[in-house]
């Protein structure tokens, strides 16, 4: 199956057909399967929410939503088939019920449509569908009632919006262990209910959703229906402009957290293992933003390890840089994926150093950025660090040397 990248995120390049016939693959083959509707303000939020990102490109059928998503594929000689998650949300209804499978909704309990009002609406155009809604909190770790999980849904929506459902499918998955497809919906049952009205089908086949929304949704420039519109519309190209266009001309200017403790007379650092890449030690970093090597540090190293029990001591400025693919022991996959998420052509770093002054029980590194972290002694930095981090890691561990001697 072919999978465009855009900003970062995968999209499965298939027909509605195509993706329906993997569903009902996913129905019979006793796993389970999680599904994505990413449209462009749901990447936009992706590129801002490391934890989102991971999850999209966690799931195993990506389907590509919003007439922007389709441009941007022309952009990179691509053309992506672009299927609606209203659409598609109303074909696995008509195969649950084809199949005979059990059809679990779960509703943001302080959203549009209530639970009654979905019943009434799926009772009309369902008769015979087998089905269960429940109202909940969209937190990750929201309770879902007895009744639910008796009911052993096979098929589960989740309508709680963009990001609160993916998370929540992504948690929830082994808590409703009945279930063989889940997906995130959105507001997609506010159009059976009525409280929301859907654009034309010819103005949906032009791609002016965002239009009529805009005129329809009932809301000020300002509110949240204006801001999405105008991340789809004006945020969104912009971005993928840049990425696909203007970062390959540059380095990401990048901070690398030098996080230290003292043992005895030695010194101890922390580095982290990379998720999905078992072996790959290194020291936490990530890109400034934009920001100041002290601030970017500080909140880079509040974001991987989840505490803010260190104290900032250093930053020493364009220590090294490097393009990706162009690293002893870097394979070509590895260089295009983090090409693919960025858009540089590689990286230019930044040093900030930090002492620790918690336990190590405060630390807790994100589980879509690292799998594991532990301490080791400065002098074995090093050897310890994956063979591609190596030449950088005795840069830092330099200044980080001079840095003790000036104390």
């Amino acid at each position: 199956m072919e999978t465009i990248s855009i900003l970062g995120v995968k999209i499965s390049n298939i027909s509605k057909d195509e993706a329906l016939a993997r569903a009902k693959e996913f129905l019979v083959d006793g796993q389970q399967h999680f599904i994505v509707t990413p449209n462009p303000e749901i990447i936009l939020a992706a590129d801002r929410d490391e934890e989102l990102f991971y999850i999209l490109n966690s799931a195993d059928l990506s389907l590509g939503d919003g007439i922007g998503l389709k441009m941007a594929s022309w952009l990179i000689g691509k053309n992506l088939k672009r299927i609606t998650g209203a659409d598609f949300t109303s074909d696995l209804l008509d195969l649950a019920l084809a199949e005979k499978k059990r059809v679990g909704i779960l509703l943001w309990k302080n959203g549009l449509s209530k639970k009654t009002e979905v019943e009434d609406a799926l009772r009309l155009k369902y008769p015979t569908l087998d089905f269960f809604v429940e109202s909940i909190g969209r937190e990750p770790d929201a309770e879902l009632s007895e009744k639910f999980l008796n009911f052993a849904p096979q098929v589960v929506f989740v309508g709680f919006g963009n990001p609160s459902q993916e998370k929540f499918i992504f948690h929830n998955l082994n808590n409703i262990p009945s279930a063989r497809i889940l997906i995130g919906v959105g507001g997609t049952f506010d159009f059976l209910t009525g409280h929301r009205r859907r654009a034309l089908k010819i103005i949906r086949q032009a791609g002016l959703e965002w239009l009529w929304r805009f005129f329809f949704s009932r809301q000020k420039i300002g509110q949240p229906r204006a801001r999405r519109i105008r991340d789809a519309v004006i945020i969104f190209p912009w971005e993928f402009i840049k990425r696909q266009f203007i970062h390959p001309l540059f380095y990401r200017p990048n901070v690398v957290c030098l996080l230290y403790k003292k043992d005895g007379d030695r010194f101890k650092i922390l580095i982290a293992e990379r998720q999905n890449e078992p072996g790959h030690w290194q020291l936490p970093q990530g890109g400034t933003e934009g920001e100041s090597l002290l601030i970017a540090g500080a909140r880079e190293l509040r974001e991987e390890i989840n505490t803010d029990k260190f104290i900032p001591k250093r930053v020493f400025k364009n220590l090294y840089r490097y393009k990706f693919g162009n690293r002893p022991g870097e394979t070509s996959m590895q260089a295009k994926s983090r090409q693919r998420h960025t858009g540089y052509k590689g990286q230019s770093q930044g040093l900030f150093i930090a002492e620790f002054t918690g336990r190590d029980e405060d630390i807790k590194v994100n589980f879509w950025d690292h799998s594991a972290w532990k301490w080791v002694d400065s002098e074995k930095l090093v050897d310890s660090v994956h063979l591609i981090r190596k030449r950088s890691a005795q840069r830092f561990l330099k200044k980080f040397k001079e840095f003790v001697k000036q104390k």
